[in-house]
């Protein structure tokens, strides 16, 4: 170890530095407390012997700025001084000191203590290293020994709003393994199991930068973030993954696809980051995933994202459905649906950006289509807004617009709700 002499007197200082070597350590000598602060700026120590009648700064406050200093970095400090009534300890405890001792100290004391110290040391290392471990462990599924879900959001968030300011192009993927519940029905879960662990190293023998994430988002789906790559870029990605895929050759007899496990990939590539979220483009590579696996399946869909993001618009009167298309459909990928189970499906397959709703539609059980939506896992987070009064029993208030229609007020509150 590395100790840290604090002492002003030349005799003492030569005496328990040749105390420190004897016990098999390196003394670092200071002869006054500002000294001792100089020295732990650029010099790490493993433990500190600090004298407390010193000019200048004496050792309870050096060793208070030390703490202050270090923070939560704790090293071992004894006291050494002849003061030895109980307010004097009490001085040396609250300041932070770990032990005192009574001048003269002896070589075999001054030894003992340090070897006690040593102990502690050692186990406060052994507990952080036990930490840290914990820590690596809750942030990894412990299926895959990827990123979990909330570790990978919290990652990819960090590496976004960077892409942000870089302004640098940025991908996400939606990988999902194809009829997987029939692989599990047929071959069993513990079959499952071992059939994801080998894609999950398919996929990760793909991603070759230290920055590339990868997450098991639920289930048979994973996420991956390629910071600094273009829809070109994620598109070779995504060749290489299938080709891993495939060359595992895992049987599958019962995909309608093939005879082997496959996966579908959806995309979202996004030029400029700045102006949108994590969420919009994990979203958006959600949909595309959505018509990967509705086209075929074993296959990859780019969505190149732009300025027009999705807006489903759901009513009952036709001339206030096609007022409103006219009015955003400059603006936004528009979708349209006259009647409720058509909105649903579009909102629950899709998940569009933004959901313009007649406050009068009723899903087939006679619910709101408005609260059925705002109560599904999926579409939950899409926000809403209404297109006209509500003249029944009102459904919980939500951002509406009157009619007859303002265009200027419903582009101007689909921009709010848009954040653009």
């Amino acid at each position: 170890m590395k100790i840290l002499l604090v002492e002003d007197s030349a005799t003492l200082r030569h005496a328990m530095s040749q105390y420190v070597l004897d016990a098999g350590h390196t003394p670092l000598l200071a002869e006054s407390g500002e000294q001792a602060l100089q020295l732990l700026e650029d010099t790490p120590v493993d433990m500190i012997i600090m004298d407390v009648e010193m000019p200048g700064l004496n050792g309870f406050e050096t060793t208070a700025l030390i703490r202050e200093w270090l923070g939560s970095h704790w090293i071992p400090i004894i006291f050494v001084t002849g003061m030895s009534d109980d307010d004097d300890y009490r001085q040396g405890i609250e300041a932070g000191g770990d032990d005192y001792l009574i001048k003269p100290v002896s070589k075999m004391i001054i030894t003992a203590k340090i070897r006690a110290m040593e102990r502690i040391a050692d186990m406060r290392d052994q507990l952080n290293r036990l930490n840290g471990e914990l820590e690596a462990l809750s942030q990894l599924d412990s299926l895959t020994q990827v990123l979990n879900r909330r570790t990978f959001n919290e990652q990819a968030e960090q590496q976004w709003l960077l892409a942000g300011r870089k302004q640098t192009p940025t991908c996400a993927l939606m990988i999902d393994v194809d009829h997987f519940k029939l692989y599990n029905d047929h071959y069993g879960h513990p079959a499952g199991d071992v059939c994801l662990k080998q894609v999950t190293d398919a996929i990760k023998s793909c991603l070759h930068r230290p920055f590339d994430l990868l997450g098991r988002y639920g289930g048979e789906e994973f996420v991956v973030l390629l910071p600094e790559t273009d829809a070109q870029g994620a598109e070779r990605v995504c060749q290489c993954i299938k080709k891993a895929v495939a060359q595992l050759d895992i049987e599958h007899q019962m995909s309608p696809v093939e005879r082997r496990v496959t996966v579908s990939i959806g995309v979202a590539g996004c030029a400029h980051p700045r102006g949108y979220s994590l969420e919009n483009v994990i979203k958006s590579a959600d949909r595309a995933l959505y018509r990967a696996k509705h086209t075929g399946r074993n296959r990859h869909v780019v969505d190149e994202m732009t300025a027009h993001r999705t807006v489903v618009i759901a009513h009952s009167q036709d001339a206030v459905l096609q007022e409103a298309s006219s009015c955003l459909r400059p603006l936004y990928n528009l979708i349209t649906a006259e009647n409720s189970e058509e909105a649903l499906e579009l909102a629950l397959n899709i998940r569009p950006d933004l959901l313009i709703l007649c406050p009068e539609l009723q899903d087939d059980q006679g619910h709101y289509l408005a609260d059925t939506l705002a109560s599904l896992p999926r579409t939950g987070d899409i926000p809403q807004v209404y297109l006209g009064h509500v003249t029944e029993s009102p459904p919980e208030p939500r951002p509406s617009v009157a009619l007859p229609l303002d265009c200027t007020e419903l582009s101007k509150m689909a921009a709010q709700l848009l954040g653009g």
